[in-house]
């Protein structure tokens, strides 16, 4: 992966930790990892995680009054070679599948001309959740690749289906999908 340009896109679920882990190992392969962060991810893990692990500024928000004039949607579009999206929440899923562009995250999407990998992750119900089900399968077909979610202990202590996939697992899915 040594110098490979990915956009990890991280939404707002617990699984947003495991996102912390999956940039450390992005950038230790030698990634260079550019993150971008929704409003709910930031109340799970704190941008500065995700600086000091890819050591480059991370993006919250379309109106950074810090950046010059820049379309930061298209320039972060135009820069990667591979999205991912982990954890993906109902909410991002539904907006990829739908055109819906109402945050710096799903701007990019819409805007990107690269791969794009989503790693759902979700309480079972909302996983089994009929129109989840539809706006994944239309990712599918719109030529996204999804990284099914595992099986296992959820945090709200169900047991079930909606578990992001394992570090090693999202690992081996871009390494795959960068050749």
């Amino acid at each position: 992966m040594k110098g490979r340009r990915i956009l990890l896109g991280v939404t707002g679920g617990i699984a947003a930790y495991k996102a912390a882990d999956l940039c450390s190992k992005l950038v230790q392969a030698g990634a260079e990892v550019a993150v971008v962060m929704t409003d709910s991810a930031q109340h799970f893990v704190a941008p500065l995680t995700f600086e000091t692990l890819s050591r480059r500024k991370v993006y919250t928000g379309m109106w950074d009054p810090d950046l010059e004039f820049n379309p930061t949607h298209i320039a972060l579009a135009d820069w990667a070679e591979l999205v991912v999206v982990a954890p993906a929440t109902a909410n991002i899923i539904a907006k990829l599948a739908h055109g819906i562009g109402d945050d710096l995250l799903s701007t990019v999407l819409l805007s990107v001309n690269a791969p794009v990998l989503v790693a759902p992750a979700m309480n079972k119900r909302m996983w089994e959740n009929r129109v989840v089900q539809d706006n994944v399968r239309r990712l599918k077909e719109l030529g996204h690749q999804v990284v099914e979610p595992g099986e296992g202990y959820l945090a709200c202590g169900a047991v079930g289906v909606g578990r992001l996939a394992e570090v090693p697992d999202l690992m081996i899915a871009i390494s795959e999908r960068l050749k």
